[in-house]
């Protein structure tokens, strides 16, 4: 409980530092342009959703992991829903990393 606390706090952190995108189209172009160090989806998006992201980032190389729900990743970054987010700052990711293992 309190390491998911840790973990969404990072996430608000990385927002705030402006090393941070959420949605589909900003993801996968961030993934795509070889930028994203990190790759966190809700565990309640759609099983079709999950396996792509998961591909995609396998293909590309980049960590994937699933955490808690749409509403508390949309909540920790101040929006109401977000089903996916990436970050693009390598110690912001290496941290939710550590925290998530």
């Amino acid at each position: 409980m309190q390491e998911t606390k840790k973990i969404y706090g990072m996430i608000s952190l990385s927002n705030k530092a402006r090393k941070l995108v959420s949605g589909q189209f900003s993801v996968e172009k961030l993934v795509r342009s070889n930028h994203a160090k990190l790759v966190l989806a809700a565990q309640d998006s759609s099983a079709a959703s999950i396996k792509g992201y998961q591909d995609m980032c396998e293909f590309y190389h980049i960590p994937f992991y699933t955490l808690g729900t749409k509403e508390a990743l949309g909540k920790s970054i101040g929006k109401e829903f977000r089903g996916v987010v990436a970050i693009s700052d390598e110690n912001f990711a290496s941290a939710i990393m550590k925290l998530m293992n």
